[in-house]
């Protein structure tokens, strides 16, 4: 007797070109925080595309699909916490369609990167990253794309996750704002070009 399928998370029409994911925590308690940048940009994103992210049924996420020149994206954030991220994107690429991880587009905060500094890649390591670590225990691939979203280290080591969880100052505020800005440009060109030009185009910009 073969697997059935939740309907919720069974593929429904064409598959999308593209999933993009932001991570974040749900909440008020986490608005502003250096962790939740990813939330910040797809739903900027989502705006400039004239979407709403909106609740789906048997999935813990909100989502909708936008229009990008001729792609269809389909833009989520989780509404499990970070170090669940993969209970969303799972269902989420079974649905639209996703087989290959190279569709699968990731925003996330980065402690290896300063704040300011903004990066495309294919595949790499988790870096520590519990969402990252949710979405490849769930996906079984870590080869899906990352638009990581510098925040910078703690001086204290030991104290990283403080640093991700609390707001920041009004001047880092500016500069993360400014570098979530070029995220939503990057996802556009991720859409519209692919992940080499949007590397090359992103990956040299410092925010200063």
């Amino acid at each position: 007797m073969g697997v059935r399928r939740s309907r919720n998370t069974e593929r429904r029409g064409t598959p999308a070109d593209l999933l993009v994911v932001g991570l974040g925590n749900p909440g008020r308690d986490y608005v502003g925080t250096r962790h939740n940048v990813g939330f910040d940009a797809v739903e900027a994103f989502v705006d400039r595309f004239g979407g709403r992210l909106r609740p789906v049924k048997g999935v813990p996420v909100l989502a909708d699909e936008v229009r990008v020149g001729t792609s269809r994206v389909v833009v989520a954030e989780p509404t499990t916490y970070m170090n669940e991220s993969g209970l969303a994107v799972g269902p989420l690429m079974r649905r639209h369609g996703i087989d290959d991880p190279t569709r699968l587009v990731v925003v996330h905060d980065e402690l290896d990167l300063p704040p300011g500094r903004l990066r495309v890649k294919v595949g790499g390591g988790l870096a520590g990253h519990n969402g990252l670590r949710s979405i490849r225990a769930h996906c079984h691939t870590d080869e899906f794309i990352r638009v990581r979203i510098g925040v910078g280290k703690p001086p204290d080591p030991s104290r990283g996750a403080d640093h991700v969880l609390r707001r920041v100052p009004a001047a880092e505020r500016r500069l993360l704002d400014a570098v979530v800005a070029h995220a939503v440009d990057a996802l556009e060109c991720l859409a519209s070009d692919g992940p080499d030009v949007a590397a090359e185009r992103f990956n040299g910009i410092v925010v200063e």
